[in-house]
């Protein structure tokens, strides 16, 4: 194991948006891969363990959709990431896609997808109950399910598993949500969650309790602009979709309620491209936002940021650096 080279930044950010300099300001960003042994990864996932420890998970291999992409994870421990290890893979050498980590009840769950392409993907899960040394052996996922498609499932207290799902038909895309009340046992799926017809579609959603109520946030096809849809009953039912005014990529996102009740959404403030990469605040439910921090805005790619608020209501963020590596940012609160 080789500690990477921290890029300790120490900026502090000055906001009037519900966000003092006092408050928040980012602690150091790091590579997580310091000699890859692969050519390229993508789609990061993020948990914290009950030990203190970061795991974070990411498909990897020649490229997206070849036959050797399998998912790999590292943990950072004593400020040092460990090397990473392949943890999931088809037997036939089918390519796995978009892993999703979550920690609930005492169990850490590893969530991913199996398919030659989004269209025909079926859903598998792992499971560790000692902070993840030793994982189960891969189960499947019932037909049609996928569990978390990229981002972090919502928790509710009685370890309920609100997952943001999505469906990428022929010529469609649509969001729906999937419920399971015994950590991937059973499943309950909401009704579909889609744009009026005039428009492609969305997937991807990141999911949030606000204002007595969830948000959800997709990324969408060909809209040019992140969509948005609210439930009042647990993610049963779902509004129809409306597009709000930050504008996508076509790139992922995803989001936060920090411990003042603020959302924090990561997302690539383009219309055509998967650079800058912004954290955007909203401080009112999700109505208006205001950009806050950019993590990166050179030339590049810089994609599918997961973001998770750890026990000590620091903020961590991970995401895609142009394919090669997996970069990781740690925003405190003072």
């Amino acid at each position: 194991m080789k500690t990477i080279t921290h890029y300790f930044l120490l900026l502090t950010i000055w906001m009037s948006f519900g966000l003092q300099s006092s408050e928040l300001s980012i602690s150091y960003s790091e590579f997580i891969l310091s000699s890859p042994p692969f050519e390229s990864c993508h789609a990061p996932t993020i948990v914290e363990t009950d030990n203190g420890d970061l795991l974070c998970a990411f498909f990897a291999g020649e490229k997206e959709g070849s036959e050797n992409v399998s998912i790999w994870i590292s943990r950072l421990h004593d400020k040092t990431w460990s090397k990473p290890i392949i943890i999931a893979s088809d037997p036939n050498k089918i390519p796995c896609w978009n892993p999703v980590l979550t920690n609930v009840d005492d169990k850490l769950i590893l969530f991913y997808k199996v398919g030659h392409h989004p269209q025909n993907w079926s859903g598998a899960y792992l499971e560790s109950s000692d902070n993840g040394n030793t994982w189960s052996a891969a189960k499947p996922l019932p037909a049609g399910i996928y569990g978390p498609v990229k981002n972090k499932p919502l928790i509710s207290k009685d370890n309920t598993l609100i997952c943001g799902s999505s469906v990428e038909s022929y010529q469609r895309w649509g969001c729906y949500v999937e419920i399971t009340k015994d950590l991937g046992k059973t499943w309950t799926r909401s009704n579909p969650i889609n744009l009026p017809d005039n428009y492609f579609g969305m997937i991807q959603p990141a999911i949030v309790k606000t204002n007595n109520k969830l948000l959800l946030l997709a990324r969408t096809y060909n809209s040019k602009k992140i969509a948005m849809a609210t439930s009042h009953d647990e993610g049963y039912t779902w509004s129809e979709a409306m597009l709000t005014n930050l504008p996508n990529p076509n790139s992922g996102i995803d989001a936060i309620v920090t411990a003042n009740g603020q959302i924090l959404l990561v997302y690539n403030d383009s219309t055509s491209d998967r650079t800058p990469l912004k954290v955007a605040c909203s401080k009112d439910g999700g109505n208006t936002w205001k950009n806050i921090l950019t993590l990166e805005n050179s030339p590049g790619e810089y994609s599918y940021p997961a973001i998770i608020k750890k026990s000590d209501n620091s903020i961590v963020v991970t995401y895609t650096w142009n394919r090669t590596n997996i970069k990781v940012v740690s925003i405190c609160n003072n």
